[in-house]
């Protein structure tokens, strides 16, 4: 009796070792590795946006403001600017054609520029408030995505001529294309993904993100067809089935989410937020997620960059004066950037 009462007692202890020793291999062991430090742009006006990590370039293109700062991923030395714009967002890369492309709200354009020689080489025209920007394999177009103009500006990147617009009924944020000609687009202010067609330039689905709602950052595991959505109103991670729109799993996250990566080697979703965390989950399975934990970053620390090949993480901020009163405008003001402030901050495993 004794005897198999200890073997009882070994087991449970062994199952339970082994269960948090598979838990602690998706621990998230990120820590601060780097901090890079940067002046402030030509007009003085500090403001950050979208990160791009080109992994086989070994480059880090930070939008800031009226520039774009081209940063080498292993050393963080400056590379070279992209200057003369007049409020920076997304940055596209299509290395088929050595050229970048970068989304300017304010004048509604889209800047072109040369990956070799980082120099500008022209323009196309957009809409107001180009903001996020992607390239999509499958059509081999770039798909500028405007969000007070709630459309889409469809250009053909070897060119450099508009091919169609599309009319999306909402105000755009983040896109993901899965590579097989289907694009997921989040609408903020009706708490919903679309689904674009590529090819066709037409909508084929709308779903519902609840109970996540006001949705920015999206991201995708395109093996699985899951799609991972951030909202911010309520603060959600919603987890979707990437042909239905059906969601699996949810989970509570910080305030001000905008940018979400999925690294495929290790299954894990990162989710950077305005608040200075990264959340970290794992896909267990397709339809099973799991909570690892949270990285500490800083405040403003909102947009996020991955390098696929080493694993790092890159987000940028600056140091924020103090919250203005409130107004009936804006009765919950937040603290402005501080000019000079900008830095570049690198988390690696």
């Amino acid at each position: 009796m004794t005897s198999r009462l200890s073997n009882h007692i070994l087991i449970s202890v062994f199952v339970v070792l082994s269960v948090v020793s598979l838990r602690g291999s998706s621990a998230p062991d990120y820590h601060l590795v780097h901090k890079y430090e940067f002046g402030a742009p030509a007009d003085g006006r500090e403001y950050f946006d979208y990160i791009a990590v080109d992994s086989e370039a070994r480059r880090v293109f930070l939008s800031h403001g009226s520039e774009v700062l081209v940063v080498n991923a292993d050393t963080g030395a400056l590379e070279g600017k992209i200057s003369g714009l007049q409020l920076s967002h997304g940055v596209a890369l299509v290395h088929d054609v050595d050229r970048g492309f970068i989304t300017d709200g304010e004048q509604g354009k889209i800047v072109v520029f040369d990956l070799k020689t980082l120099k500008v080489i022209g323009d196309v025209e957009a809409a107001k408030d180009a903001d996020s920007i992607i390239y999509d394999p499958a059509s081999k177009h770039v798909f500028s995505f405007n969000g007070d103009s709630q459309n889409s500006t469809v250009v053909d990147p070897a060119t450099g001529k508009v091919v169609g617009t599309i009319e999306l009924g909402g105000a755009p944020e983040f896109a993901v294309a899965d590579g097989h000609g289907m694009i997921y687009n989040n609408l903020e202010d009706k708490s919903e993904v679309v689904a674009i067609d590529s090819e066709t330039l037409k909508i084929k689905s709308r779903w519902p993100i609840s109970p996540a709602g006001a949705p920015a950052p999206i991201a995708m595991d395109r093996d699985h067809r899951r799609l991972f959505v951030s909202g911010r109103e309520p603060e959600v991670l919603v987890i979707m089935n990437a042909d239905t729109g059906k969601v699996i799993q949810s989970f509570p996250i910080s305030a001000g989410a905008d940018a979400n990566f999925y690294d495929p080697k290790s299954g894990r979703i990162f989710v950077s937020t305005r608040e200075g965390w990264i959340h970290v989950f794992h896909e267990d399975s397709p339809d099973r997620y799991s909570e690892v934990g949270k990285i500490k970053t800083e405040f403003g620390a909102k947009t996020m960059g991955f390098d696929l090949k080493t694993g790092r993480i890159f987000v940028d901020t600056a140091k924020f004066g103090p919250v203005p009163p409130a107004t009936k405008e804006h009765p919950h003001p937040r603290p402005a950037p501080i000019s000079g402030t900008f830095h570049l901050l690198v988390f690696a495993p």
